[in-house]
């Protein structure tokens, strides 16, 4: 009895070894895995114009992503201020609400107006969670009102792993992304050229010429230290570690990479750096056709043109690997139904990109102006037109 009671003590005392022994080993082999981030508890690299991933290690954990959450609200500040909800002129008074915000900060002072150009440098260069919750509570009335929004267009976006609680990115429980949605969600903020504009400025001056002028410092360093950086969004909590989504284009090709967890700054910054380079150095990008190419010309008797064009939504790029060399595309098309009124954006059909019979891409086609219908009078002149045209014989 007393050598199984020495025994069993025996195997108590080896069973945390083994688990300590088997859970390093996880962590070597996902280590070995993550050949690009190493550090990282999830990676991503994607190309921007056809969407295709690259590289991913862990791409659709579920992790805190702290302040890159500010892209999704960047996409809806940019959203918004191209369809005139908010101008970059107007003036916001700063809420106690904003202005009460932790972490990061432009130091802002409840009742202070500030016009939206400076809120979003504040939010794309310094990562202010105080001018983020300006600018939501400015579109959408209250803070809650734009996460609800937030999450309505993940879930237009087709995304699965996010939930936002905050617009900000402070770790709040049931606040969580992937590095694989938060990749996608930067490819559709870069689609706004402008937000490019405020995420490449590596440093700049807020309230100058006032005693409370304030220096804003780039959270993203490799803007300034890598070429052909220009944006998108670090992020840092105790929970998330060290994040970052940088975008880079090069050589007529725009990549974006994502890294989650990391364990410092620098390591973040070395990691994307790499994945950046072994983007640019294994793939190149094939434009097949442009967005102004014309697919088809249909003739519309109703409508006032008298043709219309039907052109790929945006330009249509395939991706190869460098050692294979470059391949030759063909595409096939279908169109659908058109009616008369048709607006230019509308998705009319669809391009698909071949590859010895294999789909490689797809592109909705639309019209190349907005196609409006004939009133009766005009219709009766297209009528003239086309009998003493001798387009219409009797």
């Amino acid at each position: 009895m007393k050598k199984i009671i020495i025994f069993l003590v025996c195997i108590s005392l080896l069973f945390p070894l083994i688990k300590i022994q088997a859970v390093e080993e996880k962590k070597e082999e996902n280590k070995n895995s993550n050949i690009l981030a190493p550090n990282a508890k999830s990676a991503i690299l994607i190309e921007e114009s056809t969407g295709e991933i690259i590289y991913e290690f862990n791409s659709h954990e579920k992790l805190e992503p702290a302040s890159m959450t500010k892209m999704m609200s960047l996409l809806l500040i940019m959203e918004a201020i191209e369809n005139k909800v908010i101008s970059l002129d107007q003036m916001i008074t700063v809420s106690s609400n904003a202005s009460g915000m932790g972490g990061s900060q432009i130091l802002l002072e409840t009742g202070e107006k500030m016009s939206v150009n400076d809120l979003l440098k504040g939010v794309a260069i310094a990562s202010g969670n105080d001018a983020v919750v300006a600018l939501a509570e400015a579109i959408a009335g209250t803070e809650e009102n734009f996460v609800k929004m937030m999450n309505d267009k993940v879930k237009e976006l087709g995304l699965k792993d996010t939930n936002f609680k905050n617009c900000h990115g402070l770790d709040e429980e049931g606040h969580y992304s992937s590095a694989y949605d938060m990749a996608y969600i930067g490819r559709q903020l870069v689609k706004h050229q402008k937000i490019l504009e405020y995420s490449s400025i590596y440093e700049d001056y807020l309230r100058e010429g006032t005693n409370k002028k304030i220096w804003l410092v780039n959270t993203n360093k490799l803007v300034r230290f890598k070429e052909g950086v220009d944006g998108l969004k670090t992020g840092y909590t105790e929970g998330a570690g060290f994040c970052l989504t940088a975008t880079m284009k090069k050589d007529g090709m725009r990549v974006i990479a994502t890294v989650m967890g990391e364990p410092d700054s620098g390591t973040r910054n070395s990691e994307v750096s790499s994945m950046l380079d072994y983007s640019f150095a294994q793939v190149g990008l094939k434009k097949v056709l442009s967005k102004k190419s014309v697919i088809q010309k249909i003739q519309m008797p109703k409508a006032k043109v008298d043709e219309i064009k039907i052109v790929p939504a945006e330009d249509v790029n395939i991706l190869y690997k460098k050692i294979e060399g470059e391949i030759n595309p063909t595409y096939e098309v279908t169109i659908d139904e058109i009616k008369v009124p048709t607006k230019k954006g509308d998705v009319i059909g669809k391009l698909y990109v071949m590859n010895n019979d294999e789909v490689i891409n797809e592109v909705d086609l639309t019209v190349s102006e907005d196609v409006e219908k004939c009133n009766l009078i005009e219709l009766y002149g297209k009528y003239i037109k086309n009998i003493l045209g001798g387009n219409i014989k009797f």
